[in-house]
């Protein structure tokens, strides 16, 4: 009974991600190829922790702060037909730039690319935008870097002050190939200059975001760990976010989201994209960390 429910757990969560072509499928036909940031970065414990699902939902709703980047999403995505597969596609990009061998690292952040050419238009407020620009690309590489880290800090381990910032620099290289700019070098920078950035504003794309978000059109069995995980996420946002954004946290929201991530960790382990890496890489790893017939 335990196997069973701990199998529905895994494949109920492993779905929604399923709407994709799944990341590192062939990474071990590049033996010895550590990526961009190799085993012992901060990126792979950080990014490989199911805390992660948090760190997503953080920077999809700080996303929405900015409004020309989500008038470009509100312009151009399919996000509202196809919710799971932009989820699934964003998950397959993180993952590969972030496990994947360099050949691998370099085909995601050539997609995303791709993806952005033509996403431009003008916003609610009459300023022209473009993806491919490298202030836009920037805010949202930028807010998933520190929502990453933030989600990490409060619901998965604890990194010291030298440990976070290597954090920061390894996700600048992933930024660098973006084209993005600025791309701050450690995490006290990271995070003024996201909290302090002076084009944040509310918007109707922001409205529409964050609405969504709130109540996505996922299966029910589904949204109501979802709820959980993004109440969570609200928890970690500065002020002057929630501010925009117009969000609030409910009380005890906090207690519910450690016990889930908790529960999640028990039973998910960490992600076995970290797992493939390091066999990638030849690297000896506790099996124990990663479920049996991760990969």
């Amino acid at each position: 009974m335990l196997h069973w429910a701990k199998t529905r757990v895994i494949n109920s969560v492993s779905g929604m991600f399923a709407h994709a072509e799944m990341p590192l499928r062939h990474t071990r036909d590049f033996p010895g190829d550590p990526g961009l940031c190799g085993p012992g970065s901060i990126s792979w414990r950080v990014i490989g922790d199911v805390s992660v699902f948090i760190g997503g939902i953080r920077a999809l709703l700080i996303q929405a702060a900015h409004p020309e980047v989500v008038a470009g999403v509100d312009d151009h995505s399919r996000y509202r037909d196809d919710p799971l597969g932009r989820l699934s596609r964003t998950s397959f990009y993180v993952t590969s730039a972030t496990f994947g061998a360099m050949p691998e690292v370099t085909e995601a952040i050539g997609l995303v690319n791709s993806a952005h050419q033509g996403v431009s238009g003008t916003s609610h407020r009459d300023r022209s935008y473009s993806a491919s620009t490298p202030e836009l690309a920037a805010w949202v590489h930028n807010s998933l870097t520190d929502s990453f880290l933030e989600a990490y800090q409060r619901f998965g381990g604890r990194l010291s002050p030298p440990q976070a910032d290597q954090f920061v620099v390894e996700q600048t290289r992933v930024g660098e190939i973006l084209g993005a700019s600025p791309l701050p070098t450690t995490a006290a920078e990271l995070r003024k200059w996201i909290t302090g950035h002076p084009a944040l504003a509310p918007s109707p794309g922001m409205q529409a975001a964050v609405r969504f978000l709130q109540n996505p059109p996922i299966p029910a069995a589904q949204k109501a760990g979802y709820r959980i995980l993004m109440n969570g996420a609200i928890t970690t946002i500065p002020r002057e976010l929630t501010s925009v954004l117009g969000l609030t946290a409910a009380p005890g929201t906090r207690v519910s989201s450690t016990a889930m991530v908790l529960g999640l960790r028990r039973i998910m382990k960490n992600s076995p994209a970290w797992q493939a890496a390091l066999e990638r890489c030849g690297v000896p790893y506790d099996s124990r960390l990663f479920r049996e017939n991760a990969n």
